[in-house]
This record gives structure tokens, sequence and C-alpha cells, in this order.
């Protein structure tokens, strides 16, 4: 018999599974009806039976042109990265153990090679999102009772309430803010460091710019004043030869300039899974693995192995233009976008119109990524239960209002969803 025999035996019979599912529904129609609901028809007791048998995370489908989407779970993973997590969720692993010397292994040594060759870092260590990257190097490097320079510009709040001034104060470190909103100068640092500043801490405006009579200080500058730079860059640009790319602050530029630590994101223009990214000197570094709240935002397993999937691919600049679908969607080629475009108007009845996609996930916020969409007229019943019928779908298709009526953009459907999407359309229309 094989494992796959056996993982088919083990699944509960059907007549257990709608009858433990029936058993719930009616429990609570039950308890609906004794506070004075009304009853249900049949009809309505079956869709909400069917609805307890969906998993609660569910594939969607991505039709708003927003490619790094923040509620959809940011960047899908390519292929070597799926693949990589099966793998690791089939079983045991290595993930803490040294397969040559049968000792205990660190689990940051399964992509901390690959993060160095890629950066031209010292060391490097991976934890479970940017923001704790971001906490563990202010925490290790300032640490207690020292001072952390920061300009006012960029005193941010990254989403979710996550702000600046509040990470240094959890990290017991104490704000030192120099400079004005949109100007800060080399001498307004070069003023605020003393015995008690610990390090300088530039923090990239990921999801917003300050433009016209503005000046900042530039990463080699900074390093060049003698204390400790942590930058934390945000989207994590690997692929800098992407012309999409050239308004966010490439890793390598960092650590090329002398940044002690510099802190991104995985799993936005990366194109990895959810998980920050410590690199810079190994002095540093190591401070941040030694630290305590590294083992509290450690990664897990299946991230860890997704991530060194997706970071192998960045060693033929290519291939991971090719393989990684966040950077595709921002490099497709007009006319295959145009041809998603017209295959899906032609199959539902949409009429193609010029567009603007967004890079999305807090970067790149002026980037205008123009191409064409399918626009659906509601009729009678409107753009917003259109939409919520499309989301109703299976498997979900969102897409965006505007105007009036539903966009879908090809942009972040790739071919093999078009046919799903197609479905889903036809399926309410």
């Amino acid at each position: 018999m094989t494992g796959s025999d056996d993982a088919l035996r083990a699944l509960p019979s059907v007549d257990r599974l709608a009858t433990a599912v029936a058993r719930a529904e009616l429990a609570e129609r039950r308890t609906a009806l004794l506070d004075g609901g009304v009853p249900a028809d049949e009809e309505t007791l079956v869709e909400a039976a069917r609805r307890r048998l969906r998993p609660a995370l569910r594939r969607v489908l991505n039709a708003t042109g927003v490619i790094v989407h923040t509620n959809l779970g940011r960047a899908p993973l390519g292929a070597p990265a799926r693949a990589a997590v099966a793998e690791a969720a089939a079983g045991y692993s290595n993930l803490e153990l040294d397969l040559g010397s049968g000792r205990r292994g660190s689990r940051h040594d399964h992509v901390a090679g690959l993060l160095c060759e890629l950066t031209g870092a010292e060391a490097a260590i991976a934890v479970n999102n940017c923001a704790a990257a971001t906490l563990l190097a202010v925490a290790a490097i300032a640490g207690p009772g020292r001072e952390v320079v920061v300009s006012r510009g960029q005193l941010v709040e990254i989403g979710g309430s996550f702000r600046i001034p509040e990470v240094i104060a959890q990290a017991g470190a104490r704000l030192v803010e120099v400079g004005t909103t949109n100007r800060t100068r080399l001498q307004d640092y070069r003023q605020a460091i003393g015995e008690d500043t610990a390090a300088i801490l530039r923090v990239h405006p990921s999801n917003f710019r300050t433009v016209g009579f503005v000046e900042e200080v530039g990463i080699a500058e900074l390093c060049g004043l003698g204390v400790r730079v942590i930058d934390d860059v945000g989207a994590g640009v690997l692929a800098e030869d992407l012309p999409a790319l050239a308004g966010e602050p490439p890793v390598r530029g960092s650590v090329r300039a002398g940044a002690a630590a510099v802190a991104f994101s995985a799993d936005k223009l990366l194109g990895g899974p959810q998980a920050g990214l410590l690199v810079g000197r190994a002095d540093a570094i190591e401070r941040c693995a030694r630290h305590p709240l590294a083992r509290a935002v450690r990664i897990d397993k299946l991230s860890l192995a997704a991530l060194e999937a997706t970071l192998r691919l960045y060693r033929d600049p290519e291939l991971a233009r090719r393989e990684l679908p966040v950077l595709a969607m921002l490099d497709a080629p007009p006319e295959v976008l145009e041809g998603r475009a017209r295959r899906l108007a032609d199959a539902v009845g949409g009429q193609v119109v010029d567009a603007v996609a967004r890079a999305g996930g807090g970067a790149l916020p002026l980037l205008e990524l123009r191409g064409p969409a399918v626009v659906l007229d509601p009729g009678p019943v409107g753009a917003d239960a259109l939409a919520a019928a499309l989301r109703g779908g299976d498997p979900p298709l969102v897409g965006r209002i505007q105007e009036g009526r539903v966009v879908l953009d090809p942009r972040t459907l790739d071919d093999d969803e078009l046919d799903a999407a197609i479905a889903v359309v036809r399926a309410v229309r």
C-alpha cells in the first residue's frame, strides 16, 4: 500500500462529513429561530452548508491591477517556491540540523549565504516580516537608553499603525529628531550625534513621496558620519535592472555604502513569501541574531523554504524576471496584456479600455502601469452588486469599481487563470 492510499483511506466518509456539517448548521438555525429569527428554506440551508465546507483561507483571482495587494496576500509565489513549500511540508526537514556534523544548526544558514551572495553583505538573517526586522535591528544595535537619530521627514507610519517613533520606544532606545518634515541636511545629523548616539535610522517612505522644496541625505553620506546606520529600504529591490523599480532604493546600494544593517521585505517587490530580511556588517547582524527578540520573530520552515527557492532565482536575473510573478507583471509586454484583455472581453461581453495598474504593497506610489483592462457593464443591479457576485464565485474573482462599472485588469491575471475568471463572470451574468 502506498502513502497516497493511506492518505485517501484517512479521509472522512461523505456521510460523516455531511452529518457533521448538517448538525452544526441546524444547531445554528435552531438557535436563531428560538431568538425570533425567520425560518430558512432548503436552498438557503444547502448553500450555508456549502459555505461551511469551504476553507476560510482560499485562493482568489486578482483582477484589481494591484500587483502586490496586501489584502490578497501580497506577492504570489513562483513555481519553484511553491514546490519548495510542498517538499518542506511533506515530512521532517533539516531546519536546525547540520547534516554534516549531526549537531544542531541554525535556520538562518539556509538563506544567509544566498543573501550575502546577492547583496554583497558580510552576514544576513531572516525574520517573519520587515517590521520585525527593523524592530530587531534597533533593539540589538541601539539597545535600552541609547539614542537613535532619525530625520523628521522619515518618522512615518508604514501601515496598521506601525509608527517609527513607537518602534524605537519599544526597542528601549531614545528618539532624536533632526531636520524638518521636508528638508534634512547632513549638518543636522552631525549636530545631533553625541556620546549616547548608538545609530542613525534611515527609513524609506515607501507608501508616499514628498515633492517640491525637499532635501534629504543619501545613504553614503550618512555612513560617512562614523555612526552605525540602520537602513530600512522597504520593499526589497534586488532586480536593479528592471526599469519599473528605478524609484525604489536597491538593497545592494545600501550595503555598498556601508550600512550596518539593511532591512527589507521579501513579500513585496522581491516576490517571495512573507519575511523580513536583515543584511549588513557581520558584527551588527551577529548582535541581531543573538538578541532575545530574534527568537520571538523568527521565520518558520515553510516561509524559509519558499524564500530560499525565490532567492536562488535571482542568481540569473533573466530567470527571475520570468519565474517570479511580481517581476513578470511589472514587466509584462503590451502585446501579452492586449491578448489577455481581448480574450477576456470577447468571452464575457466586456469592453477593452485603457487603464492604470499599480505596484501596490506600499511601494512605488507614483508608478503608473498603463495597459488594457476589461470593463463590465453591471446593468440595473449596479457595480457593487456585480462585484459582490464575482467575489462570491468559485474561485472568488476580485476586480475594482470605477465610474460605476466593474473593471477587470489582466495584468494581475496570468494566462492559466483567464479561463477560471471567464467562468466566474459567465456564472453571475
